[in-house]
């Protein structure tokens, strides 16, 4: 059950980051992106240069959790991306809270799930 619950949390996490990265290249063009955009969030983008990074980053982990590769790389480049959404929902713009939150549930299983990867980084090593 849990190994199907991850995939289908891959999957999905995937999906919305790669079809959210496209659609910030739509903006970034000035074309009309095909997933309505918050103004808050594209308020915050004062300098291009970010919204590229940005949308870049979510395109490529996107990319990498469809395809099951760098999972925990992915989930880690993630990881402040989702918390910053989840807080800009909270607090400035409440239309897609609810998508924020199933954002959250799913990177905090994911980074549950792919626990193991990430315990060399809390572990205390002698020099």
């Amino acid at each position: 059950m849990s190994k199907v619950l991850s995939y289908i949390s891959r999957y999905l996490l995937g999906f919305i980051f790669l079809c959210a990265g496209i659609n910030g290249y739509f903006v970034i063009v000035e074309l009309d992106p095909f997933i309505a955009t918050s103004p808050e969030a594209m308020a915050l983008f004062e300098f291009d240069y970010l919204l590229i990074v940005e949308k870049s980053l979510e395109v490529i982990c996107g990319v990498l959790l469809l395809i099951n590769r760098f999972v925990p790389l992915a989930l880690a480049i993630l990881s402040p991306i989702v918390a910053n959404i989840f807080l800009l929902h909270i607090f400035l713009d409440h239309s897609l809270l609810l998508l924020a939150v199933a954002l959250v549930i799913m990177q905090i299983y994911l980074l549950f799930y792919y626990r193991k990867n990430f315990i060399y980084l809390l572990e205390k090593r002698p020099f």
